[in-house]
């Protein structure tokens, strides 16, 4: 088997399943509220191994971290259980509206992230996204994208939010990152539906 399907099984395993058999094995001892904060073990130490793995900061690393950051927070303010899991989820929204509040500035978050990440590809890669980033259309491009992550972002949140009224415990760990692959799918298949209607890279 390939390297990319083995590291794709394991990142499934870590951020659906262990969360999950964490809560199960620790709920029924320590209650819910300290379980659902065990949960959030798994994926924190395996986004942290990432980032130590690569060895590389850029603005897709820093985004990395402030989301591992605003979670161990979320996390260790306490609260009820129903309280925690809408603080995490909080902090998926919070990165919806910052997206959006960055339309305010001459290139948003977004823009500096597709640098970013065509970086790693090389320098040429990177050259040829700023200069279309720095067309009237590419401008465009970067801003409508924008509404679209950011709007998506918040929706998800607001879903999330929902489902931990209205689901268990247990039922939201196994279930809810699988809905929040599915939405970030949508997510990415509308970027390149209008990266393709643009034509523009």
């Amino acid at each position: 088997m390939k390297r990319l399907p083995i590291n794709l099984i394991l990142e499934l395993a870590v951020n659906i399943l262990a969360p999950w058999a964490v809560y199960s094995l620790l709920a029924p001892h320590c209650g819910d509220t300290i379980a659902l904060i065990g949960s959030v073990a798994p994926p924190l130490v395996w986004s942290i191994g990432e980032l130590i793995v690569r060895r590389r900061v850029d603005a897709i690393s820093a985004v990395v971290v402030a989301g591992i950051l605003l979670t161990v927070v979320a996390t260790g303010l306490g609260g009820s259980a129903k309280l925690l899991q809408i603080r995490e989820n909080a902090v998926t929204g919070l990165v919806g509206v910052v997206f959006l509040a960055t339309l305010l500035m001459e290139r948003p978050l977004l823009y500096h992230l597709a640098v970013a990440t065509f970086a790693r590809q090389g320098p040429e890669a990177a050259a040829r996204l700023q200069g279309f980033g720095s067309s009237a259309r590419g401008r465009a491009f970067f801003r409508h994208l924008t509404v679209l992550w950011g709007v998506g972002l918040i929706l998800q949140t607001v879903v999330m939010v929902w489902l931990v009224f209205v689901w268990p415990i247990g039922r939201y760990l196994l279930l809810s990152p699988i809905i929040g692959y599915g939405i970030l799918g949508l997510l990415l298949a509308g970027t390149f539906w209008y990266r393709r209607r643009a034509q523009a890279i």
